[in-house]
């Protein structure tokens, strides 16, 4: 196997479980915090954490290690258009991602507090929320627009 055909491989693998853990993430997360059930929100953002940690980080930082790899051995110029959309949007997802990572930290330790001390979610956990799921939509929304500019590379 040649060398672009591995890089290729393992940056179209690395794709794949970043977009699908953080769509998994998501989909979890909310039908979590709409069961309205503390202990259900508090188990699920526990592991949602650690999938971010496990999961999120190791592919985030394949992907452009291998997509600048790949970039060099293909021969493009990296001022092409779709490749600089691409690293722009990969960019606003992960400056989406970051302050996401911290509010998920965030409610699954209110979660916690809560469902120890048998009280209910602080109003705080409900603004994290708005600002988790306000967050989630340009970082979904940009992986989208890079998928299309990898797939069509700008043609």
């Amino acid at each position: 196997m040649s060398l672009y055909l591995a890089l290729k491989t393992l940056h179209i693998l690395s794709a794949t479980v970043l977009f699908g853990t953080g769509l998994g993430s998501a989909y979890y997360s909310w039908r979590a915090w709409r069961s309205g059930r503390i202990e259900v929100i508090a188990v699920t953002f526990r592991h949602l954490v650690f999938a971010d940690w496990a999961f999120t980080v190791t592919t985030a930082v394949l992907q452009p290690v291998t997509g600048l790899a790949l970039a060099h051995l293909a021969g493009f110029d990296l001022t092409q258009p779709w490749l600089l959309w691409s690293i722009a949007l990969y960019v606003l997802a992960g400056a989406c991602w970051l302050p996401v990572v911290w509010l998920q930290i965030r409610v699954h330790k209110l979660a916690e507090q809560a469902l120890r001390e048998g009280t209910p979610l602080p109003p705080a956990t409900y603004r994290y929320m708005r600002w988790w799921f306000a967050l989630g939509w340009p970082a979904f929304i940009a992986f989208m627009v890079i998928f299309y500019l990898m797939v069509s590379k700008g043609m």
